[in-house]
């Protein structure tokens, strides 16, 4: 079918009812956008009366450029709804026009047919290539924000300068205050929006590392513990933003050395800086209890216990007794025993604290029953 004749007031008509339903969307028709509206409605005519005279014609060209046009929606920042709205507004125009025209009811379904096919193949190129772009984009905001991450926790603190470059391609306001946390997730992109806030993310030796602006905020933390809830989390403390890897170094390792729960959940490393500064280094303090406590390998377990029960109590033989829900005179001749073995031991302040921090980690780790509290 040749639509050559009809090729000038159909577009006419196209361009007319597009620009109409734009302008509604608040876009200016001047510049690209004008051109790259004439450009689509020019292509799809052309492409509509290719099709219609040979049904094999090859649609390449037309879909680059529906292609281009879909790169560029995304890039003027519409979203690929619209787009789609604005196609299928010009499909339906394009077969207002053609069914006003005297034709067979065979030529206008075969028509028909024609019509609607070449409009999903341009709606499908346009779609592409926005989303094409869309991923591409995508790609490269996650590397400027792993970058302007990197340059935050690294070793050597970058210059104000540096940073301040980084944070202006990663369109991030530089914060006073940051705090760092550490997941077991690669999902770091998906954690950053959840989180909010301005909250950036990234994924640094198989952790996601999210850095959170102005930790103290009200409601922050709360927030953060909902929207974490069922994964393993550490974060770090708030610290001024040249800091940031200390908050850095003290989540990860929160995150590999304390314990969680089966349900996971998010721990605060100021509230277990004890528990990080004894397991820093996995291994040592099992070596420095066994240092401490050999000098009393002849001691039995129970007289072991009720050392560290007395240590704990300050060296008061009835809240030790307490402790140990046992008689005071029974921790009073286990004490005679104590001291026979441990001697000026007791009298060292320094070597109590080393044998309760010894006593303390022994016991934690189930080599004997744990005290209260």
């Amino acid at each position: 079918m040749d639509l050559t004749a009809w090729a000038p007031q159909l577009r006419e008509r196209l361009l007319h009812t597009i620009r109409a339903a734009m302008r509604a969307q608040g876009r200016s028709l001047s510049g690209g956008q004008g051109r790259g509206l004439t450009l689509g409605v020019d292509t799809a005519v052309a492409a509509l009366a290719d099709v219609a005279a040979d049904p094999g014609h090859d649609l390449s060209e037309a879909r680059s450029v529906f292609r281009r046009l879909g790169a560029t929606e995304f890039h003027e920042g519409h979203r690929i709804d619209a787009l789609r709205g604005v196609l299928s507004l010009g499909g339906r125009e394009m077969w207002a026009y053609l069914s006003g025209q005297d034709l067979p009811p065979p030529a206008l379904y075969a028509l028909a047919s024609t019509l609607f096919g070449l409009v999903d193949t341009l709606a499908g190129a346009a779609a592409e290539g926005y989303l094409r772009e869309q991923e591409q984009h995508a790609r490269d905001w996650d590397t400027t924000r792993r970058r302007l991450i990197t340059l935050l926790v690294q070793v050597d603190p970058p210059s104000v300068t540096v940073l301040q470059a980084a944070a202006d391609a990663a369109r991030w306001p530089l914060p006073d205050t940051v705090a760092v946390l550490s997941v077991d997730s690669t999902d770091g992109g998906n954690l950053a929006r959840a989180a909010g806030h301005g909250t950036i993310a990234a994924v640094i030796n198989d952790a996601t590392r999210m850095i959170v602006p102005a930790p103290s905020t009200p409601g922050r933390i709360a927030h953060l513990t909902a929207v974490l809830k069922g994964r393993r989390a550490a974060l770090g403390p708030a610290v001024p933003l040249a800091s940031a890897r200390e908050s850095y170094r003290l989540s990860g390792r929160a995150l590999r050395v304390l314990p969680f729960g089966p349900g996971g959940g998010l721990v605060r490393c100021d509230e277990r800086l004890f528990d990080l500064l004894t397991g820093w280094e996995p291994g040592l303090m099992d070596r420095y209890a066994r240092t401490v406590l050999y000098a009393l390998s002849a001691l039995r377990d129970p007289e072991l216990e009720t050392l560290y029960a007395w240590l704990r109590a300050q060296g008061q033989v009835v809240p030790t007794a307490e402790a140990l829900h046992a008689h005071p005179q029974t921790v009073r001749y286990r004490l005679r025993n104590i001291r026979r073995v441990a001697g000026e031991l007791l009298d060292d302040p320094d070597a109590r604290l080393s044998l309760q921090l010894a006593l303390q980690h022994r016991f934690r780790a189930g080599e004997g029953r744990l005290l209260g509290s």
